[in-house]
C-alpha cells in the first residue's frame, strides 16, 4: 500500500487474486442492499430514500412457496376520511324532548280533564239558548190571517178550530189557489209535540185525497165526530188522517199524532 494512500481509500484497482472471485466497491454493496452510509439519524439520509422507494420483504404462506419472500407494494398513505356529524337538533319551539315526552306521555286523567274544560262552556251556551232564547222552540203564528182570505175567497165555506187546549200551536198557515180549486192548510204543534195538518179544499176528492195522502192512502171505515161522519184514512208513513167528504169541500186533518188527537182536532171544527 502506498504510504500516502489513506487507509480509508479504496484501492482503484479492484482486481482480484488470481483463483479468487471479484468483490463489489464497498459503497456499491452497501447502496444495492440498501444499507449504504448515512449521515444522520435512523431512517434519513439516501439510504432511507431508497429503502423507502423498495417494496418490502413479507413471508408468504407455505402454499405461496417454499419460504420465498414475495414483493407486496407499500399502501399509500390512507387519506384522513371526514365524517361530518350534524349537530343536535332541538326540538319544536326549542323545548326540551323530556318536556315533548312528558306531553305525549299524558295520563287519561289529563286527557278527561282537557275535555271537560272544552265541553263547560259549551254546555253553558247550550243551556242560555234554550233557557233564555227560546232555542229549539217552534215558531208559533198566528193563523187569523190566512182564515180571513180564505173567507174573502168565498170558493168554500171556511171552519176554524174552537175550544183547542193551550198545549195546541199554529206553526204555519196559508191559503192558495191551484190547479182545480184552493186549499186553505193550517199546521199545529199537538200537546204531545205531533205535527198535524187541517187541510180545507174544493179540490175534487179524487185528486185531492192521493195528493195529501199518496197513491196508498186507503179507507180504514166511518167514524162519528161532532154529528158528522168522517172517514178514517191511512197516509204516508205513520200517518192517518180523517176525512170529512162534502159537496163543496174536503176537510182533511191528517199527521202522525195519536188518534185522540186527531179526533180532538176535527171534532173542534166550528
Amino acid at each position: 500500500m502506498d504510504p500516502t494512500q489513506h487507509a480509508d481509500r479504496v484501492p482503484a484497482d479492484q482486481t482480484p487474486p488470481d483463483g479468487e472471485p471479484p468483490v463489489a466497491p464497498t459503497g456499491a454493496t452497501d447502496t444495492a442492499a440498501g444499507s449504504g452510509p448515512s449521515t444522520g439519524p435512523a431512517g434519513t439520509g439516501p439510504a432511507a430514500e431508497v429503502g423507502a422507494a423498495e417494496p418490502a420483504l413479507v413471508e408468504t404462506t407455505a402454499g405461496a412457496g417454499a419460504g420465498d419472500p414475495a414483493l407486496v407494494e407499500p399502501a399509500p398513505d390512507a387519506a384522513p376520511v371526514d365524517v361530518d356529524v350534524p349537530p343536535a337538533r332541538p326540538t319544536a319551539g326549542g323545548r326540551p324532548a323530556r318536556r315533548e315526552k312528558a306531553r305525549s306521555e299524558r295520563s287519561p286523567k289529563d286527557m278527561a280533564l282537557s275535555l271537560l274544560v272544552l265541553l263547560v262552556p259549551i254546555a253553558l251556551l247550550l243551556a242560555f239558548y234554550r233557557g233564555f232564547l227560546g232555542g229549539e222552540q217552534p215558531t208559533v203564528i198566528d193563523a187569523a190571517p190566512a182564515y180571513e182570505q180564505a173567507r174573502s175567497a168565498n170558493a168554500f165555506p171556511v171552519s176554524e178550530p174552537a175550544r183547542l187546549s193551550s198545549g195546541w200551536r199554529t206553526v204555519s198557515a196559508s191559503y192558495r189557489t191551484v190547479e182545480g180549486g184552493a186549499n186553505l192548510r193550517v199546521g199545529y204543534l199537538t200537546p204531545e209535540g205531533r205535527g198535524v195538518q187541517l187541510v180545507q179544499s174544493n179540490v175534487p176528492p179524487e185528486k185531492l185525497l192521493p195528493a195529501e195522502l199518496t197513491a196508498e192512502g186507503q179507507p180504514q171505515g166511518p167514524t162519528d165526530l161532532g154529528g158528522r161522519s168522517w172517514q178514517q184514512y191511512t197516509g204516508r208513513g205513520n200517518d192517518q188522517a180523517l176525512v170529512l167528504l162534502e159537496p163543496n169541500r174536503t176537510i182533511l186533518v191528517v199527521g202522525d199524532a195519536g188518534d185522540n188527537e186527531l179526533r180532538q182536532l176535527a171534532g173542534s171544527l166550528r
